[in-house]
């Protein structure tokens, strides 16, 4: 009886150090949300310039062979300016954004030369469904996928800025684009993105796990944007958080992944979902 007794709480002792373990690295795992699932656009929402939000006009974004394609080969003439943008369902905040990206075929007919091997992920954004009609861009913050043209220096991840502004180095950013420290990747190799987002107080780029650019206090302002509701470009608006969007904009691009590591949650290291990377604490989302 004494050696059962022993026996149990030897195993009882085993199996709660064994939980304590197995907490402990499931607070440290990552969990990240796939944002695209490899089988259709469930989740995502469409909006090119000239047609209604919802309408993917000549399935412009589509999901074929496991990848993500912005694809222009159903379009009944010229590209004439029907920029288009895919919008994720949820704003997020606080985040990494990861996509693996290329370029492919050529440019459809009547697309801007500026648009040559040129997309972007746009975040921070307002809604989709407050966009205009007619409107081209989102208001919102543009981190700029570009290809190599086999001439110029092209690098990639870099910074565009649709009806905002940024501050780089303390200092107020009011030109349109700043290029990254990337290097140019020619053809139609794969190229991975990440995105470190920490509301208005800081956005890192980095390339192949390279930081390339870093930057801070997005904020609504500055053109570059036509068509939009005045109501929503209030300048001087601190962007906080926003929708993610990837971009069309006249030459194809296809995305093998789009994935998402939330860093805003509960973070009471006594809740059942405690994550030991968040970074912002959602009281509210705490389970116990």
């Amino acid at each position: 009886m004494k050696f059962n007794r022993l026996l149990l709480s030897v195993m009882l002792t085993s199996l709660l150090f064994s939980c304590s373990i197995s907490h402990k690295i499931n607070t440290a795992q990552e969990e990240w949300l796939p944002l695209f699932n490899g089988k259709n656009l469930d989740g995502w929402i469409p909006k090119i310039q000239g047609y209604a939000v919802g309408e993917n006009y000549a399935n412009t974004f589509r999901a074929e062979d496991g990848l993500l394609k912005v694809s222009y080969e159903d379009y009944s003439g010229d590209f004439t300016d029907r920029f288009g943008h895919l919008f994720y369902q949820q704003p997020f905040s606080y985040y990494r954004l990861r996509t693996t990206y290329r370029f492919v075929g050529e440019q459809a007919s009547g697309g801007p030369g500026w648009a040559l091997r040129n997309s972007g992920l746009m975040i921070h954004g307002q809604p989709a469904e407050s966009m205009g009609l007619d409107q081209n861009f989102p208001i919102s913050i543009e981190v700029q996928l570009l290809g190599g043209n086999g001439v110029d220096e092209r690098p990639t991840a870099n910074l565009c800025t649709p009806g905002t502004h940024v501050e780089i180095d303390g200092k107020l950013f009011t030109d349109h684009c700043i290029n990254s420290s990337s290097k140019t990747y020619a053809g139609d190799q794969w190229v991975t993105v990440e995105i470190l987002v920490l509301g208005d107080s800081l956005i890192q780029h980095y390339v192949e796990g390279d930081t390339v650019l870093t930057y801070s206090k997005p904020q609504i302002g500055g053109g570059v944007v036509d068509g939009f509701d005045p109501s929503v470009k209030r300048d001087g608006t601190p962007l906080t958080g926003g929708t993610i969007s990837l971009q069309s904009e006249s030459h194809p691009v296809e995305f093998q992944s789009v994935e998402l590591l939330n860093l805003e949650g509960c973070m009471d290291p006594k809740a059942s979902n405690y994550k030991a990377y968040y970074l912002k604490h959602d009281g509210e989302s705490c389970r116990y």
